[in-house]
């Protein structure tokens, strides 16, 4: 898997798997995961660990549909690390070996972060589902009703970028 500043990137492991559900529960608030209208148990699915001098340090969790690979989660516990740069890639070489043309993933309005992120790293917004959380809400009621810096959270956004 690819480097970056001495970060090794992973396959999860069955050893990973209670560290896997306590991050998850901890950044989104459950292991489950709304999206266009879908929920998905992102313990369930397959996922790459960021490694740091033996200490993990970031997730992301992916799933592969013919020609696609959805990133569904991504969370760095540092900030700044390379992390998460470290992980898009290795999703992004484990996709290409999948067969796969295409990443997607949705995020929602109040994430700038992301969207400042992604984009950088050559995704493209392709759809804006407007008050899409409203919805997802009924399958995670989890959801908060307001995100970062206090924007309410009511609009799911999807990037894409072939590969």
């Amino acid at each position: 898997m690819p480097r970056e500043s001495g970060i090794v990137v992973r396959q999860g492991a069955e050893a990973d798997r209670d560290w896997i559900k306590g991050l998850l529960r901890k950044y989104w608030a459950s292991t489950n995961i709304a999206s266009r209208g879908q929920l998905h148990d992102a313990s369930r699915l397959p996922a790459l660990v960021a490694v740091l001098k033996g200490r993990r340090i970031g997730l992301l969790t992916y799933r592969i549909a013919e020609d696609e690979c959805e990133i569904v989660t991504l969370n760095s516990v540092s900030e700044n690390t390379g992390a998460g740069t470290a992980l898009v890639q290795a999703a992004e070489h484990r996709a290409s070996l999948e067969g796969c043309t295409r990443m997607r993933l949705i995020t929602t309005n109040d994430n700038t972060n992301a969207l400042h992120f992604y984009q950088k790293r050559g995704f493209h917004i392709v759809a804006v589902r407007l008050k899409a959380i409203e919805r997802a809400r009924k399958l995670k009621p989890e959801i908060p009703v307001s995100g970062l810096d206090g924007i309410p959270i009511s609009d799911e956004i999807e990037l894409e970028k072939s590969i």
